[in-house]
């Protein structure tokens, strides 16, 4: 028989370290719905219909997702997504640009469903569902991945460049905006090379970037 203070011992030795930190290299993709505040109103039927339709376009563009890609969490009315880089680095980024490239059509093919579902409804949310546009952040650096009960956060300079580039220079609410860091790792994107533009990140500095318009 093992005295307490020793069987104690064994089972913290042997209990799953639940705070592990993990280190690796991924692409980040934030996927955000622009116009969500002018869509959001305060009257009830408005917010819940609202409500209904910004989950209803973020479900078809996470459904659209596949390996590499993976949800992380969803932030509002923007989803955070992420994609482990390995071995085949550069297929798995090209892979990942040209999945963000598909989101667009999906999310204005819901849209157009949901317009034509809706359209009875004479509240401003149903009635301005066409107006919503989709933006998309792309970025690329190693995440440290920490488990945090049935949660797994994702924390780093790469996840705070990517949420801030979020607010940039790009004059138009729909785009896709990669970074040069993923870019040039991912070698030739859909849709050719995209705008070259310069984007100041707060507390990181400058940071290039390149800047597609999706049709």
């Amino acid at each position: 028989m093992f005295p307490a203070d020793a069987l104690n011992l064994i089972k913290k030795i042997l209990r799953p370290n639940r705070n592990r930190v993990e280190i690796r290299r991924v692409a980040l993709v934030i996927v955000d719905i622009s116009g969500y505040t002018d869509f959001i109103r305060f009257h009830k039927t408005t917010l819940q219909h609202a409500a209904e339709i910004i989950s209803q376009l973020l479900e078809a563009v996470i459904d659209q997702a596949s390996h590499p890609l993976t949800l992380n969490k969803l932030e509002g009315d923007a989803a955070l997504f992420f994609a482990d880089l390995g071995k085949g680095t550069e297929r798995g980024a090209r892979d990942v640009a040209r999945q963000v490239h598909e989101f667009f059509k999906v999310f204005h093919a819901r849209a157009y469903e949901l317009s034509g579902s809706r359209g009875a409804c004479p509240c401003e949310a149903c009635q301005k569902i066409r107006d919503l546009r989709l933006k998309a952040v792309v970025h690329e650096g190693e995440v440290a991945f920490k488990k945090f009960r049935q949660f797994e956060e994702l924390e780093g300079e790469a996840v705070i460049m990517a949420h801030r580039l979020l607010k940039n220079t790009v004059p138009v609410n729909e785009y896709i905006l990669l970074t040069d860091v993923f870019y040039a790792l991912a070698g030739n994107v859909p849709h050719g090379p995209g705008e070259a533009r310069e984007e100041h990140c707060e507390g990181l500095g400058s940071v290039g970037v390149r800047v597609f318009y999706p049709e």
